[in-house]
Formats: C-alpha cells, structure tokens, sequence
C-alpha cells in the first residue's frame, strides 16, 4: 500500500512539475496577451506588460522610398489605443514567433499583418526584447517595422 502510495505521489508531483512553462512558452503568452489587450483597448493591461522605462520605436518607409525611425512615448501609445473609436475594427495577426532568450533578457520577433476595417493596411516585425524581474518578464524595448510592399 505504502509503495502504491509513494508511486502515486511520485506521478502527480511529476505531472505537475511538467506543466511549468519554460520562460520561450512564457514569452509567447506574454506577447499573445499584450494583442489580446490592444485589440480590446485596454490600455490598463497593456500597462502591466511593460516595464516603466519602455521604449518604443518604428521603422517605416514613407512615399518617396525614404526610411525614417520615429520614437514613440509608451503613455501616447496607451493613450492612441484607448482613444481609437469603436466604430474602427483593427487587428494585428502574427505570422510566427522567433524568440532566443538569455537569462534575464530576451528577444521576440513577429512578423505581422495589420488590418484596418478588415482590410489589409501593412506588414511588418515587432522585436520585443524583454527584461525578467522577480520570476516575471516584461517589455522593455518594442520596435516594429512598417511596409505596404510584400505583404500577403
């Protein structure tokens, strides 16, 4: 009895040491959930996900062919996305996800489409690179790529 006891503990201890994601799979979920946020408009949870000194940038081709980088405030960001109307549909769809992680930091890349009133406005990639801070990660570095050309 002792030793069926013994498995049976044995089995449920492993199987719950088995579900812990590993900090890859805790990445992901983190940026799945900072889209599910942005797609709501929830500049609150959107919050959460960052660190305090986030920053954020962009890459974008303008008409002429030139590429400018332009820095963005991550209270604007919160601000802008709180303020879209409702009436306005927009979605981001991730491609993929690459993420390395080092320790306490790490880098995710998604390549995205963006709609816009159900019609595809651009593309691009998102790099994250996240900080991990009392076993939890957050956002402390987003810049994203904008184009019109290549998308599909």
């Amino acid at each position: 009895m002792k030793k069926l006891l013994l498995i049976g503990l044995f089995l449920i201890s492993q199987g719950a040491w088995s579900q812990k994601n590993t900090d890859t799979e805790d990445i992901k979920i983190l940026i799945e959930d900072f889209f599910e946020a942005f797609h709501a408009q929830d500049s609150t949870a959107l919050k959460e996900f960052a660190h305090p000194e986030i920053k954020m940038q962009s890459v974008a081709i303008d008409a002429k062919g030139n590429t400018n980088l332009s820095t963005e405030d991550y209270s604007g960001f919160l601000k802008s996305i709180a303020s879209i109307p409702k009436s306005t549909k927009f979605r981001e769809e991730l491609t993929d996800f690459k993420i390395n992680t080092n320790g306490m930091i790490a880098n995710a890349s998604t390549p995205y489409r963006f709609f816009l009133n159900e019609k595809l406005s651009h593309c691009g990639v998102n790099t994250f690179q996240l900080m991990k801070s009392k076993g939890e990660w957050k956002i402390i570095y987003l810049v994203d790529t904008r184009s019109k050309l290549g998308c599909k």
